[in-house]
């Protein structure tokens, strides 16, 4: 079976027919799982069943007891696909923060699961909310260095996306587009890395671009487990090393370089060189396009992280 999630990023999960729950299951506590906060991408919602109300009901089955939270930005579900488009993400961020510090059932710690641009937005979350503390953070195609392009937005946000190409193309570094546009605040240009280095609001804050917040390194440091999903056959996110950290090289849009050869690693800005070296990061793969797997990979990739 194939799902469509809204806007750019297509979710897609064959899967066989669902498990039936057994009835003992719900005895369980949820107080003996840590709880999961998942947070959606470009176009789609909290609660669209074929992509974040699956990967909810599938947690659900799959941990029997377990608090999931996926994060609605906003008062409905169509105000939350569109501050997907349109709202700062720093203010994002800080309404989600705010969540999170409020919900009871997350004090004691959670997972989180971010989903294309959700994975940068949790590590933002990661980096600058500690509490309730973030146990391990696991991104599915996030763009951790950003993106230099916007190859595909097909569904029924094709329109806004072509509008939003035209906007990166005029100016993506103007004041106006990085208060208002989402994509452009994880906007990265190789080939004007001064300029982005000097006008993103947000990608290049949380990657320490412009001088190091030791809060956002310490705080970083502090999850168990940081795992990145790479979509080997991504054909949406430019370049696709980015889901690992990797960008293009300075000055061209052609070569890229991995997490470990960038500045960040080499300087540990962020603290990933010691959590690499403390077996805290891991790369994981997905033989297929921007967020297509299997119920079994996930599953058999995913699930064991979160029990």
């Amino acid at each position: 079976m194939a799902a469509q999630e809204g806007g750019w990023f297509l979710l897609f999960f064959c899967f066989s027919p669902v498990l039936e729950t057994v009835s003992w299951k719900t005895a369980w506590n949820s107080t003996e799982r840590t709880p999961v906060v998942i947070w959606h991408g470009m176009g789609d919602s909290c609660c669209n069943p074929l992509s974040m109300g699956f990967i909810k009901k599938l947690l659900e089955q799959e941990i029997p007891g377990i608090y999931v939270l996926s994060l609605e930005i906003g008062n409905s579900i169509t105000e939350d696909m569109e501050n997907s488009f349109f709202m700062n993400v720093n203010d994002q961020v800080e309404v989600v923060c705010n969540i999170l510090s409020k919900d009871k059932k997350l004090q004691n710690g959670y997972n989180a699961l971010g989903f294309s641009q959700g994975g940068q937005f949790l590590r933002a979350v990661a980096q600058r909310c500690p509490s309730p503390a973030m146990v391990k953070l696991i991104t599915f195609g996030g763009q951790h260095q950003g993106v230099y392009g916007l190859p595909h937005c097909p569904g029924q946000s094709s329109h806004i996306c072509n509008w939003i190409r035209k906007m990166l193309n005029l100016g993506a570094y103007s004041s106006p587009i990085q208060e208002h546009l989402v994509q452009a605040e994880y906007w990265h240009d190789p080939l004007n890395e001064d300029l982005y280095r000097n006008k993103s609001i947000f990608l290049a804050d949380i990657n320490q671009e412009r001088g190091i917040n030791e809060s956002y390194k310490e705080n970083l440091m502090k999850l168990k487990k940081f795992v990145m999903v790479k979509f080997l056959k991504d054909s949406m996110v430019d370049p696709v090393d980015s889901e690992w950290f990797g960008f293009y090289k300075v000055g061209q849009a052609k070569d890229t370089y991995t997490l470990q050869e960038s500045v960040l690693y080499q300087e540990d800005r962020l603290g990933l060189k010691a959590m690499d070296k403390a077996s805290k990061l891991e790369f994981l793969t997905a033989d297929g396009d921007h967020l297509q797997f299997s119920e079994e990979w996930f599953i058999t990739n995913i699930v064991p992280y979160l029990k």
